[in-house]
């Protein structure tokens, strides 16, 4: 085989795809579909409340089409951190998705099922025995954190879907997965560069993303080839050609590339509304890092210091260069998140110029009466309602940059106003924004002329509790000996 194609039909399960720009992929034959369906990107509320951020019909959508078409090319389809944050009710979910399918449509396949959950007990052994170590810039990890944490997944290489594929699944429905695993698997299995499959995994994790304009509601193809392709200078543009001989360039999986291979790879839009160019697809190689040459995953890391991106035709970008180095030791990445409280928020806008430019001093001094008025106090089941946070977030005045001290910004014209409270209760979350949002609404500033009020509410109610809060409690790397060890494959033949 020297030669495989790989569909990336969304950037994340239940996204969509156009039906034609996925016919469009499945005309071209390809060896696999794979699709990433999670990211902890939204946040540690999915992972620690057990649910998906996507919507169950917007997913039965995609996979009602992926499944059969797989089943009529004979090719496998392959999930990664299914259900969004890949813990077992996520997972559980997708494969009722998939079983229903199944059932609806009359459909009959193996089926691969890979949990990615480790039990409390084992990473607190793993970290007496000082086989815990932190991603940064997480902290170190404590005992607390770990006990107080309801979900932990681990962070899945490519190593158990091989399994998987090499027992003959057709359908694998993975929990955690490190994004490009799901691609790049089939690759490497099959003896391609793991550097270049990875690489190419890379971008097809976010499907049309990675084209211009870029879109995560459209199809990608990655072609995989072991030997040159082209004889264009790397680096250049409009390069045709191909006329050397295939598999001249067999790499062993999981091994470095040698300096001067000549395997590479393809990504190619398949919408007519979009192109793959040298800029989008070099661009999407830095999305979500620190470095712009070293990227680190299970296993080892992707070197591109010698990468180049060519434009192979209008639509198609060649790549080639990347260099996988294995690590000295195995790791798996550890992710958690844990119930913190509760919140309550009430949204607002203010277009008073005298209040706008005194804003920082007025949220100042309405979290100093909300402390006040509540200091020590007892709310609903002897709740400490001083034991609570809040925050207002000033849209127009660095609500998203606020984290970042002494920025210079202009007095707006406007400001949308979230006020946000936490506490250890919903009850108490409530008072809190209840009070906050009253004292705000009615506060006296210097050369305020209206007393009918400084705030405008679009919705009524105007405080709307939010539930539980979450926050990531476990962002580590665990040392193993097997990275397939901790993520045990069952079958069902549906």
């Amino acid at each position: 085989m020297e030669e495989i194609r790989i569909l990336s039909p969304t950037a994340i399960l239940g996204y969509g795809f156009p039906e034609e720009s996925f016919r469009e992929g499945m005309n071209r034959k390809p060896h696999v579909i794979a699709v990433d369906a999670g990211s902890t990107d939204p946040g540690p509320y999915y992972l620690g409340a057990g649910l998906s951020f996507t919507d169950r019909n917007a997913v039965k959508r995609d996979l009602a089409i992926m499944i059969p078409e797989a089943l009529k090319a004979g090719i496998p389809v392959i999930i990664g951190s299914a259900g969004g944050s890949g813990a077992k009710p996520h997972l559980d979910w997708n494969v009722d998705i998939v079983k229903e399918i199944a059932k609806e449509k009359q459909l009959s396949f193996k089926m691969a099922v890979i949990p990615a959950d480790i039990s409390a007990e084992l990473v607190s052994a793993k970290l007496k025995a000082g086989g815990i170590s932190p991603l940064l810039p997480a902290p170190e990890l404590t005992q607390q954190n770990i006990d107080s944490t309801k979900y932990i997944v681990a962070q899945m290489g490519m190593e158990p879907i091989i399994k998987a594929l090499e027992a003959g699944a057709d359908v694998i429905v993975a929990g955690r997965a490190y994004d490009p695993a799901v691609f790049a698997a089939l690759a490497v299995m099959k003896g391609f560069d793991r550097g270049l499959a990875t690489h190419l995994g890379k971008i097809l994790e976010c499907a049309a993303i990675a084209a211009s304009p870029g879109s995560g509601s459209d199809c990608m193809l990655g072609t995989l080839r072991k030997g040159a392709g082209s004889n264009a200078t790397p680096g250049s543009t409009n390069a045709t050609g191909s006329n050397a001989t295939p598999g001249s360039a067999n790499a062993t999986p999981g091994s470095a590339n040698a300096a001067g291979s000549d395997a590479y790879f393809l990504v190619e839009a398949l919408s007519k509304a979009r192109k793959c160019t040298t800029l989008s697809v070099a661009a999407h190689t830095l999305y979500e890092k620190t470095n712009p040459y070293v990227l680190p995953g299970p296993g080892g890391t992707l070197d591109l210091h010698d990468c180049t991106f060519t434009q192979e035709t209008e639509s198609i970008v060649k790549v080639t260069g990347t260099r996988f180095t294995p690590s000295e030791k195995q790791y798996i990445k550890l992710e958690g998140s844990k119930l913190i409280g509760y919140r309550t928020v009430s949204i607002a806008a203010c277009k008073d110029p005298i209040m706008i430019s005194q804003i920082d001093n007025i949220t100042e001094a309405v979290k100093a009466r909300v402390r006040s008025n509540f200091g020590g106090a007892q709310g609903q089941g002897s709740t400490d309602l001083s034991d609570f946070f809040l925050d207002f977030k000033l849209y127009g005045k660095n609500a998203v940059m606020g984290m970042f001290k002494n920025l210079a910004s202009e007095t707006p014209g406007e400001l949308g106003i979230v006020i946000e409270a936490v506490a250890p209760t919903q009850e108490a979350a409530n008072t809190i924004c209840s009070f906050a949002r009253s004292t705000m609404l009615h506060y006296g500033y210097e050369g305020r002329i209206s007393t009918a009020g400084n705030l405008a509410f679009p919705f009524s109610p105007s405080d709307m509790k939010a539930g539980e809060v979450y926050e990531f409690s476990i962002y580590h790397l665990m040392q193993v000996d097997d990275p397939a060890e901790y993520f045990p494959i069952s079958y069902v033949d549906l």
